[in-house]
């Protein structure tokens, strides 16, 4: 059976859009299982890449090139150590920000509900809050803020009740505990819909992942020289819309600013005027990919 953990999303349409040339710095800042950075290195000439991952899971899969230099970092930090290693300017920023395969079948991290495990979701094991504490130390008002805002879910409210009730009464420390208290709120027919936006919502509060994504997005904006590219793979609706403002705005709120003309001020130039998702192909190879859509900006 193939390890999922190396099979890169939308591969050949990222390695096009980065647009790298022999010689380019370039930043794979999700190294995950190394999958797209292996392609990237295939570009590279006598090229640096620069490749982050805050998992020390990820860290077992670095390659043995000298081109590449393996930073065990959150990617919002991403400008910081570029310049520790003297780096002020790249050529192209590379993030698939899905959660890997790897993770989400490692029942002890407790990504997934469908496997028993520890409430734990921490990208970074040396973080000090899991998903744990979310669920038992939160009030009522933070958790309906985090399940309605981060997961979408409309009865966030009934959800929270649920919860409470339950914790009320033991600690709810376990993907089973919280799957069975989830599924009593689920709606018929998307049940695994339902649970997969509660770990989902959980998931981002636990790692910050939405203030994480826009310090990254600034921070690329920053460190890509003219022409650059910056090329990211998103899974769900509110980092996609994150990426999407950002990217033809160069504000997270999409506010736009015209020129006198009428012509709109923006710090890049869209490249994929309409989404990349997968083909049938790839989603046969790979069924993870299903929900990805690759956007390209070109810094002006």
């Amino acid at each position: 059976m193939t390890n999922q953990y190396h099979i890169p999303v939308l591969p050949d349409e990222s390695i096009a859009g980065l647009n790298i040339h022999p010689g380019a710095d370039v930043v794979d800042a999700t190294f995950g299982g190394g999958g797209h950075s292996r392609l990237i290195l295939r570009q590279l000439g006598n090229g640096r890449l620069f490749a982050f991952d805050q998992d020390e899971d990820a860290a077992g899969n670095t390659l043995q090139d000298n081109r590449l230099f393996f930073i065990r970092h959150n990617f919002r930090y991403l400008k910081n150590f570029l310049w520790y290693y003297g780096v002020k300017h790249v050529d192209a920023v590379f993030a698939d920000l899905g959660v890997s395969s790897h993770d989400f079948d490692v029942p002890g991290r407790g990504f997934s509900f469908r496997y028993e495990g520890e409430l734990d979701m921490r990208m970074n094991q040396n973080a000090q809050t899991d998903a744990a504490q979310i669920v038992n130390q939160y009030s009522e008002a933070q958790l309906v803020n985090v399940f309605r805002l981060y997961g979408e879910i409309r009865n966030a409210g009934r959800l929270v009740a649920e919860i409470i009730k339950e914790r009320n009464q033991k600690p709810v420390k376990t993907t089973t505990q919280l799957k069975e208290i989830a599924a009593k709120c689920a709606p018929r027919a998307i049940e695994n819909k339902y649970l997969a936006q509660v770990f989902q919502a959980l998931r981002i509060e636990v790692n910050d992942e939405m203030e994480a994504l826009r310090d990254f997005l600034q921070s690329s904006f920053d460190v890509l020289k003219p022409g650059g590219r910056l090329v990211v793979i998103t899974y769900h609706s509110l980092e996609d819309r994150l990426c999407k403002n950002f990217m033809r705005t160069g504000n997270f709120e999409g506010k736009i600013d015209k020129d006198f003309y009428g012509n709109l001020n923006s710090p890049f130039k869209i490249i994929t005027r309409k989404i990349i998702t997968p083909g049938i192909e790839e989603l046969e190879r790979n069924t993870r990919a299903r929900s990805a859509k690759l956007r390209i900006a070109e810094k002006i």
